[in-house]
């Protein structure tokens, strides 16, 4: 990785890590490569992501990482797995609060420097349509945790990248989907990257 000047830590499950896609093709690798190509001397990203990882999952591989605190752009993605495994909407804003509180503190105290993606909506891929689960269900209970996520960063001066729309309306298309019928491509994180981009910019103005 040649250095660019500025740190980007990027956090959350299979979304951010990119399950299914060339390294290059995961959406945090996009964003730095989008905000180089505006004059934005972001390295490419830390990544603390794993396939199936829960809010706690992932808060407790912070603490095993333990990166350095003070990066230039810190972005979140997580709690498709909550809804996954049918937890609680209460559990969830409780733990996703405290790692938006750790995402801040990363990011030198500067909520400004933060930005969550929403919860895509798995429901409407093919992998879905094959699962037995009700996909109008899926799409509630993903709607509320997003909603909650929505309020947190408000509160907290956070930025809240809206991406659930866009996986509703291309969720469906193969060119969107990798091999599994579930994981977006890079084709559907370009779509994200584009939507990320203004805030990351804002961010690091």
């Amino acid at each position: 990785m040649a250095p660019h000047g500025l740190r980007y830590l990027a956090l959350g499950d299979s979304y951010t890590i990119g399950e299914g896609v060339a390294v290059e093709d995961r959406w945090p690798l996009q964003l730095a490569r989008a905000l180089r190509a505006d004059g934005i001397g972001l390295d490419d990203p830390q990544i603390i992501a794993t396939t199936g990882w829960t809010t706690d999952e992932l808060q407790a591989a912070i603490d095993q990482a333990a990166p350095a605190p003070g990066f230039d752009l810190v972005t979140l993605l997580i709690g498709v797995n909550n809804q996954y495994r049918g937890r609680s909407l209460d559990e969830y804003l409780q733990q996703f609060q405290a790692l938006l509180a750790r995402s801040i503190a990363l990011a030198g105290a500067r909520p400004q420097r933060v930005i969550v993606l929403s919860i895509p909506d798995w429901g409407v891929t093919p992998f879905a349509a094959t699962s037995g689960r009700d996909p109008n269900r899926i799409a509630r209970e993903i709607d509320a945790f997003n909603q909650e996520a929505r309020i947190a960063c408000r509160r907290g001066g956070v930025a809240f990248v809206d991406v659930t729309p866009v996986s509703r309306q291309h969720g469906a298309e193969p060119a969107m989907l990798v091999a599994d019928g579930l994981h977006p491509s890079g084709a559907m994180y370009a779509l994200w990257t584009a939507l990320a981009s203004p805030a990351a910019r804002n961010a690091l103005a």
